[in-house]
Protein backbone atom coordinates (compact mmCIF):
# COMPACT_ATOMS: atom_id res chain seq x y z
CA UNK A 1 0.00 0.00 0.00
CA UNK A 2 2.63 2.22 0.60
CA UNK A 3 4.36 1.74 -2.38
CA UNK A 4 1.40 2.80 -4.20
CA UNK A 5 0.90 6.16 -1.95
CA UNK A 6 3.53 7.78 -3.42
CA UNK A 7 2.47 7.42 -6.81
CA UNK A 8 -0.90 8.39 -6.32
CA UNK A 9 0.06 11.98 -4.58
CA UNK A 10 2.80 12.69 -7.26
CA UNK A 11 -0.27 11.70 -9.69
CA UNK A 12 -2.47 14.28 -7.90
CA UNK A 13 -0.25 16.59 -7.05
CA UNK A 14 0.71 17.10 -11.54
CA UNK A 15 -3.12 16.95 -11.80
CA UNK A 16 -3.84 20.13 -9.63
CA UNK A 17 -0.69 21.52 -10.57
CA UNK A 18 -2.35 21.40 -14.28
CA UNK A 19 -5.61 22.66 -13.23
CA UNK A 20 -4.31 25.30 -11.78
CA UNK A 21 -2.19 26.17 -14.60
CA UNK A 22 -4.89 26.07 -16.57
CA UNK A 23 -7.06 28.21 -15.10
CA UNK A 24 -3.93 30.72 -14.62
CA UNK A 25 -3.91 30.46 -18.68
CA UNK A 26 -7.86 31.23 -18.80
CA UNK A 27 -7.68 34.24 -16.47
CA UNK A 28 -4.66 35.57 -18.29
CA UNK A 29 -6.94 35.62 -21.32
CA UNK A 30 -9.75 37.11 -19.98
CA UNK A 31 -7.75 39.99 -18.52
CA UNK A 32 -6.24 40.37 -22.09
CA UNK A 33 -9.42 40.26 -23.59
CA UNK A 34 -11.07 42.90 -21.20
CA UNK A 35 -8.70 45.15 -22.42
CA UNK A 36 -9.15 44.67 -25.68
CA UNK A 37 -12.18 44.99 -25.79
CA UNK A 38 -11.74 48.64 -24.22
CA UNK A 39 -9.26 48.71 -26.68
CA UNK A 40 -12.29 47.94 -28.88
CA UNK A 41 -14.73 50.19 -27.87
CA UNK A 42 -17.36 47.43 -27.50
CA UNK A 43 -19.28 48.71 -25.00
CA UNK A 44 -19.77 52.28 -26.35
CA UNK A 45 -21.90 50.37 -29.35
CA UNK A 46 -23.15 47.32 -27.08
CA UNK A 47 -24.52 49.15 -24.14
CA UNK A 48 -27.96 50.86 -24.78
CA UNK A 49 -28.19 54.12 -22.57
CA UNK A 50 -29.16 52.74 -18.94
CA UNK A 51 -28.65 49.24 -20.11
CA UNK A 52 -26.86 46.26 -18.48
CA UNK A 53 -23.22 46.13 -19.96
CA UNK A 54 -23.06 44.34 -23.72
CA UNK A 55 -26.67 43.77 -23.74
CA UNK A 56 -27.47 45.53 -26.45
CA UNK A 57 -30.07 47.46 -27.44
CA UNK A 58 -28.67 50.68 -28.81
CA UNK A 59 -29.81 52.34 -31.92
CA UNK A 60 -27.19 52.84 -34.47
CA UNK A 61 -28.45 55.52 -37.36
CA UNK A 62 -27.07 54.87 -40.84
CA UNK A 63 -28.62 56.58 -44.12
CA UNK A 64 -31.15 54.24 -44.23
CA UNK A 65 -32.68 53.66 -41.33
CA UNK A 66 -31.17 52.65 -37.46
CA UNK A 67 -30.30 48.95 -36.40
CA UNK A 68 -29.83 47.75 -32.89
CA UNK A 69 -26.74 46.44 -31.54
CA UNK A 70 -27.13 43.07 -30.38
CA UNK A 71 -26.43 41.21 -27.44
CA UNK A 72 -23.50 39.84 -26.97
CA UNK A 73 -22.93 38.69 -23.54
CA UNK A 74 -22.99 35.00 -22.84
CA UNK A 75 -26.88 34.74 -22.51
CA UNK A 76 -28.03 31.45 -24.22
CA UNK A 77 -31.14 32.48 -25.36
CA UNK A 78 -30.15 36.11 -26.39
CA UNK A 79 -26.44 36.63 -26.53
CA UNK A 80 -23.42 34.77 -27.90
CA UNK A 81 -23.60 31.85 -24.99
CA UNK A 82 -23.53 28.66 -27.62
CA UNK A 83 -21.01 30.98 -30.12
CA UNK A 84 -17.56 29.32 -30.53
CA UNK A 85 -14.31 30.55 -30.89
CA UNK A 86 -14.96 29.79 -34.88
CA UNK A 87 -18.57 31.55 -34.60
CA UNK A 88 -16.87 34.24 -32.56
CA UNK A 89 -14.16 34.87 -35.32
CA UNK A 90 -16.73 34.55 -38.30
CA UNK A 91 -18.47 37.51 -36.59
CA UNK A 92 -15.84 39.91 -35.60
CA UNK A 93 -13.89 39.69 -38.53
CA UNK A 94 -15.24 38.29 -41.18
CA UNK A 95 -19.25 39.74 -40.53
CA UNK A 96 -20.90 36.77 -40.49
CA UNK A 97 -23.67 35.53 -37.89
CA UNK A 98 -23.59 31.99 -36.51
CA UNK A 99 -26.53 31.51 -38.88
CA UNK A 100 -24.69 32.30 -41.95
CA UNK A 101 -26.47 35.57 -42.85
CA UNK A 102 -24.14 38.50 -43.14
CA UNK A 103 -23.86 41.44 -40.42
CA UNK A 104 -24.39 45.13 -41.28
CA UNK A 105 -21.92 46.76 -41.85
CA UNK A 106 -22.60 48.87 -38.72
CA UNK A 107 -20.73 46.49 -37.39
CA UNK A 108 -17.18 47.54 -38.81
CA UNK A 109 -15.35 44.02 -39.06
CA UNK A 110 -13.89 45.70 -42.01
CA UNK A 111 -11.44 47.04 -39.77
CA UNK A 112 -11.45 44.38 -37.25
CA UNK A 113 -10.07 42.11 -40.21
CA UNK A 114 -7.21 42.94 -39.37
CA UNK A 115 -7.58 41.90 -35.30
CA UNK A 116 -4.53 39.17 -34.88
CA UNK A 117 -5.77 35.55 -33.85
CA UNK A 118 -4.26 35.85 -30.46
CA UNK A 119 -6.28 38.76 -29.88
CA UNK A 120 -9.95 37.49 -31.18
CA UNK A 121 -8.94 34.46 -28.73
CA UNK A 122 -8.48 36.59 -25.94
CA UNK A 123 -11.71 38.57 -26.69
CA UNK A 124 -13.49 35.46 -26.87
CA UNK A 125 -12.43 34.35 -23.52
CA UNK A 126 -13.37 37.42 -22.21
CA UNK A 127 -16.65 37.21 -23.30
CA UNK A 128 -17.40 33.63 -22.73
CA UNK A 129 -15.91 33.99 -18.63
CA UNK A 130 -15.68 37.57 -18.06
CA UNK A 131 -18.99 38.92 -18.71
CA UNK A 132 -21.94 38.63 -17.18
CA UNK A 133 -25.02 36.64 -18.92
CA UNK A 134 -28.10 38.94 -19.57
CA UNK A 135 -31.21 37.75 -21.37
CA UNK A 136 -32.04 40.76 -22.95
CA UNK A 137 -33.84 40.12 -26.45
CA UNK A 138 -32.29 41.55 -29.50
CA UNK A 139 -34.54 44.15 -31.77
CA UNK A 140 -35.31 44.40 -34.92
CA UNK A 141 -33.62 47.31 -37.07
CA UNK A 142 -35.96 49.91 -38.68
CA UNK A 143 -34.93 49.49 -41.92
CA UNK A 144 -37.84 49.69 -44.19
CA UNK A 145 -38.21 46.51 -46.61
CA UNK A 146 -36.69 45.86 -49.25
CA UNK A 147 -33.38 47.46 -47.91
CA UNK A 148 -33.96 45.26 -44.57
CA UNK A 149 -33.22 42.17 -46.26
CA UNK A 150 -30.02 40.73 -45.45
CA UNK A 151 -28.77 38.73 -48.12
CA UNK A 152 -27.58 41.55 -50.12
CA UNK A 153 -25.07 42.02 -47.57
CA UNK A 154 -23.46 39.23 -48.25
CA UNK A 155 -22.65 41.10 -51.67
CA UNK A 156 -21.48 44.25 -49.73
CA UNK A 157 -19.11 42.33 -48.14
CA UNK A 158 -17.63 40.66 -50.86
CA UNK A 159 -17.23 43.49 -52.57
CA UNK A 160 -15.94 45.64 -49.66
CA UNK A 161 -14.28 43.69 -46.80
CA UNK A 162 -10.98 42.74 -47.03
CA UNK A 163 -9.38 39.73 -46.57
CA UNK A 164 -8.24 38.60 -43.12
CA UNK A 165 -5.06 39.94 -42.08
CA UNK A 166 -3.40 42.07 -39.92
CA UNK A 167 -2.12 44.78 -41.12
CA UNK A 168 1.89 44.83 -41.77
CA UNK A 169 3.36 48.67 -41.75
CA UNK A 170 6.09 49.44 -44.07
CA UNK A 171 8.08 51.19 -40.64
CA UNK A 172 10.86 49.11 -38.15
CA UNK A 173 9.51 51.70 -35.54
CA UNK A 174 7.44 49.45 -33.34
CA UNK A 175 5.72 52.41 -31.46
CA UNK A 176 4.10 53.43 -34.96
CA UNK A 177 3.39 49.70 -35.94
CA UNK A 178 1.47 49.83 -32.25
CA UNK A 179 -0.55 52.55 -33.11
CA UNK A 180 -1.32 51.19 -36.65
CA UNK A 181 -2.54 48.21 -34.78
CA UNK A 182 -4.76 50.15 -33.00
CA UNK A 183 -6.25 52.73 -35.04
CA UNK A 184 -6.75 50.89 -38.01
CA UNK A 185 -7.76 47.68 -36.34
CA UNK A 186 -9.74 47.23 -33.00
CA UNK A 187 -9.96 51.09 -32.55
CA UNK A 188 -11.93 50.89 -36.08
CA UNK A 189 -11.44 54.73 -35.87
CA UNK A 190 -11.94 54.79 -39.87
CA UNK A 191 -15.58 54.27 -39.37
CA UNK A 192 -16.30 57.46 -38.18
CA UNK A 193 -13.50 59.51 -39.51
CA UNK A 194 -12.98 58.24 -43.49
CA UNK A 195 -15.73 59.58 -45.69
CA UNK A 196 -17.68 56.75 -47.49
CA UNK A 197 -18.18 55.97 -50.93
CA UNK A 198 -21.74 55.78 -53.20
CA UNK A 199 -21.68 51.74 -51.46
CA UNK A 200 -21.67 53.40 -48.29
CA UNK A 201 -18.14 51.49 -47.21
CA UNK A 202 -15.17 53.28 -46.27
CA UNK A 203 -12.88 55.07 -49.04
CA UNK A 204 -9.86 53.62 -48.22
CA UNK A 205 -9.14 51.29 -45.45
CA UNK A 206 -5.58 51.87 -44.05
CA UNK A 207 -2.72 54.89 -45.02
CA UNK A 208 -0.92 52.80 -47.32
CA UNK A 209 -5.14 53.04 -49.87
CA UNK A 210 -4.65 57.33 -49.89
CA UNK A 211 -5.68 60.22 -48.73
CA UNK A 212 -9.01 59.39 -48.16
CA UNK A 213 -8.19 57.54 -44.88
CA UNK A 214 -8.93 59.23 -41.55
CA UNK A 215 -9.64 62.22 -43.70
CA UNK A 216 -12.97 63.57 -41.75
CA UNK A 217 -16.80 61.63 -42.25
CA UNK A 218 -19.62 62.81 -43.16
CA UNK A 219 -22.40 64.07 -40.51
CA UNK A 220 -24.14 61.44 -38.95
CA UNK A 221 -26.41 62.08 -35.84
CA UNK A 222 -25.66 65.56 -35.95
CA UNK A 223 -22.13 65.20 -35.65
CA UNK A 224 -19.10 65.67 -37.79
CA UNK A 225 -16.10 63.28 -37.28
CA UNK A 226 -13.08 65.67 -37.74
CA UNK A 227 -9.99 65.19 -40.16
CA UNK A 228 -7.05 63.47 -38.13
CA UNK A 229 -4.63 63.22 -41.15
CA UNK A 230 -1.92 65.94 -40.89
CA UNK A 231 -3.59 69.22 -42.23
CA UNK A 232 -2.83 71.83 -40.04
CA UNK A 233 -6.21 73.53 -41.57
CA UNK A 234 -8.92 71.40 -40.67
CA UNK A 235 -6.70 68.40 -39.13
CA UNK A 236 -4.39 67.40 -36.64
CA UNK A 237 -1.19 68.96 -38.38
CA UNK A 238 -1.14 72.17 -35.49
CA UNK A 239 -1.78 69.49 -32.83
CA UNK A 240 2.06 67.91 -31.31
CA UNK A 241 1.89 64.17 -30.13
CA UNK A 242 1.53 64.80 -26.06
CA UNK A 243 -1.32 66.80 -26.66
CA UNK A 244 -2.88 64.84 -28.59
CA UNK A 245 -2.24 61.66 -26.21
CA UNK A 246 -3.40 63.86 -23.46
CA UNK A 247 -6.47 64.43 -25.45
CA UNK A 248 -7.10 60.91 -25.50
CA UNK A 249 -6.40 60.27 -21.88
CA UNK A 250 -8.67 63.22 -20.12
CA UNK A 251 -10.70 64.46 -23.35
CA UNK A 252 -8.96 67.94 -22.69
CA UNK A 253 -6.31 70.15 -23.66
CA UNK A 254 -4.85 73.57 -23.26
CA UNK A 255 -7.27 74.82 -26.02
CA UNK A 256 -9.93 71.84 -26.68
CA UNK A 257 -12.34 69.66 -24.98
CA UNK A 258 -13.97 66.65 -26.51
CA UNK A 259 -17.69 66.88 -27.56
CA UNK A 260 -20.37 64.81 -29.70
CA UNK A 261 -19.37 61.15 -30.14
CA UNK A 262 -15.70 60.82 -29.34
CA UNK A 263 -17.01 61.88 -25.77
CA UNK A 264 -18.09 57.78 -25.63
CA UNK A 265 -14.80 56.73 -27.00
CA UNK A 266 -13.13 58.71 -24.33
CA UNK A 267 -14.92 57.46 -21.32
CA UNK A 268 -15.55 53.84 -22.62
CA UNK A 269 -11.85 53.27 -24.30
CA UNK A 270 -9.25 56.11 -24.13
CA UNK A 271 -9.20 56.60 -20.74
CA UNK A 272 -8.81 52.92 -20.02
CA UNK A 273 -5.69 52.42 -22.17
CA UNK A 274 -2.18 52.10 -20.83
CA UNK A 275 -0.11 55.43 -21.66
CA UNK A 276 2.05 53.51 -23.83
CA UNK A 277 -0.94 52.50 -26.05
CA UNK A 278 -2.35 55.98 -26.23
CA UNK A 279 1.15 57.39 -26.94
CA UNK A 280 1.46 54.94 -29.81
CA UNK A 281 -1.91 56.16 -31.26
CA UNK A 282 -1.07 59.34 -31.09
CA UNK A 283 2.57 59.45 -33.29
CA UNK A 284 0.76 56.83 -35.44
CA UNK A 285 -1.89 59.48 -36.32
CA UNK A 286 0.73 62.41 -36.41
CA UNK A 287 2.79 60.31 -38.88
CA UNK A 288 -0.11 60.68 -41.80
CA UNK A 289 0.35 63.33 -44.21
CA UNK A 290 -2.07 66.31 -45.02
CA UNK A 291 -4.80 65.22 -47.39
CA UNK A 292 -4.66 69.00 -48.60
CA UNK A 293 -1.52 70.35 -47.51
CA UNK A 294 -2.28 73.52 -49.84
CA UNK A 295 -5.04 74.63 -47.67
CA UNK A 296 -4.76 77.64 -45.20
CA UNK A 297 -3.20 76.87 -41.57
CA UNK A 298 -5.82 77.58 -38.97
CA UNK A 299 -4.00 79.73 -36.56
CA UNK A 300 -5.11 82.06 -33.74
CA UNK A 301 -4.17 85.97 -33.88
CA UNK A 302 -4.77 89.29 -32.80
CA UNK A 303 -7.26 89.63 -35.11
CA UNK A 304 -9.85 92.43 -35.85
CA UNK A 305 -12.29 89.65 -33.87
CA UNK A 306 -10.71 90.74 -30.82
CA UNK A 307 -10.38 94.62 -30.98
CA UNK A 308 -14.04 94.30 -32.02
CA UNK A 309 -15.59 92.67 -29.03
CA UNK A 310 -13.54 94.48 -26.90
CA UNK A 311 -15.03 97.47 -27.96
CA UNK A 312 -18.75 95.81 -28.02
CA UNK A 313 -18.97 97.05 -31.84
CA UNK A 314 -22.42 94.83 -33.10
CA UNK A 315 -22.06 95.84 -36.65
CA UNK A 316 -21.41 92.23 -38.09
CA UNK A 317 -24.00 89.84 -37.84
CA UNK A 318 -23.46 87.62 -34.98
CA UNK A 319 -21.35 89.77 -32.53
CA UNK A 320 -24.25 90.76 -30.74
CA UNK A 321 -25.57 86.43 -30.36
CA UNK A 322 -21.77 86.25 -29.28
CA UNK A 323 -21.59 89.12 -26.72
CA UNK A 324 -24.53 88.27 -25.01
CA UNK A 325 -24.29 84.48 -25.02
CA UNK A 326 -20.98 83.18 -25.55
CA UNK A 327 -18.00 85.82 -24.51
CA UNK A 328 -18.12 85.17 -20.94
CA UNK A 329 -17.01 81.84 -21.74
CA UNK A 330 -14.81 82.18 -24.52
CA UNK A 331 -13.92 85.45 -24.07
CA UNK A 332 -13.28 88.28 -26.62
CA UNK A 333 -9.99 86.99 -27.76
CA UNK A 334 -11.30 83.29 -28.38
CA UNK A 335 -9.34 81.27 -26.09
CA UNK A 336 -11.51 80.02 -24.16
CA UNK A 337 -9.86 78.73 -20.59
CA UNK A 338 -7.74 76.02 -20.31
CA UNK A 339 -9.23 72.71 -20.11
CA UNK A 340 -12.55 74.07 -19.12
CA UNK A 341 -13.94 75.94 -21.98
CA UNK A 342 -12.64 75.41 -25.41
CA UNK A 343 -10.89 77.85 -27.63
CA UNK A 344 -12.45 79.14 -30.73
CA UNK A 345 -9.11 80.41 -32.02
CA UNK A 346 -7.26 78.65 -34.35
CA UNK A 347 -9.56 76.04 -33.72
CA UNK A 348 -9.37 73.32 -36.64
CA UNK A 349 -12.80 72.22 -36.01
CA UNK A 350 -14.13 75.06 -37.22
CA UNK A 351 -12.63 75.19 -40.30
CA UNK A 352 -14.19 72.19 -42.12
CA UNK A 353 -16.56 72.16 -44.65
CA UNK A 354 -19.48 70.50 -42.43
CA UNK A 355 -20.21 73.07 -39.97
CA UNK A 356 -22.67 70.71 -38.52
CA UNK A 357 -21.04 69.94 -34.98
CA UNK A 358 -21.26 73.61 -33.98
CA UNK A 359 -24.55 73.97 -34.93
CA UNK A 360 -25.27 70.91 -32.80
CA UNK A 361 -23.58 72.20 -30.07
CA UNK A 362 -25.26 75.92 -29.93
CA UNK A 363 -28.59 74.26 -30.73
CA UNK A 364 -28.45 71.37 -27.70
CA UNK A 365 -25.22 72.11 -25.68
CA UNK A 366 -22.80 69.35 -24.53
CA UNK A 367 -21.16 68.62 -21.38
CA UNK A 368 -17.46 67.51 -20.54
CA UNK A 369 -17.95 64.74 -18.35
CA UNK A 370 -14.86 63.91 -16.00
CA UNK A 371 -13.39 60.32 -15.81
CA UNK A 372 -10.45 58.73 -13.54
CA UNK A 373 -8.03 61.32 -14.97
CA UNK A 374 -10.16 64.52 -15.00
CA UNK A 375 -12.91 64.14 -12.64
CA UNK A 376 -14.72 67.66 -12.90
CA UNK A 377 -16.94 67.34 -15.16
CA UNK A 378 -17.82 70.90 -17.19
CA UNK A 379 -20.75 72.10 -18.99
CA UNK A 380 -22.46 74.24 -22.15
CA UNK A 381 -26.39 75.00 -21.80
CA UNK A 382 -28.44 74.46 -25.16
CA UNK A 383 -29.92 78.50 -27.20
CA UNK A 384 -32.36 76.33 -29.19
CA UNK A 385 -34.88 77.52 -26.75
CA UNK A 386 -33.18 81.63 -26.84
CA UNK A 387 -32.05 81.62 -30.54
CA UNK A 388 -33.60 81.42 -33.89
CA UNK A 389 -32.21 79.72 -36.72
CA UNK A 390 -31.30 83.19 -38.47
CA UNK A 391 -29.04 84.03 -34.52
CA UNK A 392 -27.84 81.00 -34.84
CA UNK A 393 -26.28 81.04 -37.84
CA UNK A 394 -24.87 84.43 -37.74
CA UNK A 395 -23.38 83.19 -34.52
CA UNK A 396 -22.21 80.02 -36.22
CA UNK A 397 -20.73 81.91 -39.23
CA UNK A 398 -19.27 84.48 -37.02
CA UNK A 399 -17.18 82.00 -35.09
CA UNK A 400 -16.52 80.00 -37.90
CA UNK A 401 -15.05 83.36 -39.72
CA UNK A 402 -13.33 85.10 -36.57
CA UNK A 403 -9.76 84.87 -34.63
CA UNK A 404 -8.31 83.81 -38.03
CA UNK A 405 -10.94 81.11 -38.83
CA UNK A 406 -11.86 80.22 -42.26
CA UNK A 407 -14.66 78.00 -42.06
CA UNK A 408 -17.28 78.96 -44.69
CA UNK A 409 -20.83 80.91 -43.76
CA UNK A 410 -23.77 79.23 -42.33
CA UNK A 411 -27.55 79.85 -43.27
CA UNK A 412 -30.81 79.81 -41.43
CA UNK A 413 -32.13 77.09 -43.50
CA UNK A 414 -28.20 74.89 -42.44
CA UNK A 415 -29.79 75.35 -38.67
CA UNK A 416 -33.09 74.39 -39.07
CA UNK A 417 -32.56 71.16 -40.66
CA UNK A 418 -30.46 70.76 -37.82
CA UNK A 419 -32.95 71.60 -35.28
CA UNK A 420 -35.60 69.46 -37.13
CA UNK A 421 -33.27 66.49 -36.65
CA UNK A 422 -32.40 67.33 -32.94
CA UNK A 423 -36.08 67.67 -32.19
CA UNK A 424 -35.52 70.89 -30.92
CA UNK A 425 -38.20 73.97 -31.09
Amino acid sequence: MKNLTLPLLTALGLAISTAATAATIDEAAVKRGEYLARAGDCMACHTAKGGKPYAGGLGLETPIGAVYATNITPDHAHGIGDYTLEDFDKAVRHGIRKDGSTLYPAMPYPSYAKVTDQDIADLYAYFMKGVQPVAEANRDSDIPWPMSMRWPLAFWRWTFAPEVATDAGSTPDPQLERGRYLVNGLGHCGSCHTPRGIGMQEKSLSDSDGEHFLAGGAPLEGWVAKNLRGDAHDGLGSWSTEELAQFLKTGRTERTAVFGSMTDVIQHSMQHLTDADRLAIASYLKSLPAANPQAATAKATASNTTQQLSNMDVSTPGARTYIDNCMACHRSDGRGYAEVFPALGGNPVLNGKEPASLIHIVLAGGYLPGNQHAPTGYGMPGFAWRLSDQEVAEVVSFIRAGWGNSGAAVSASDVAAQRKALGSH
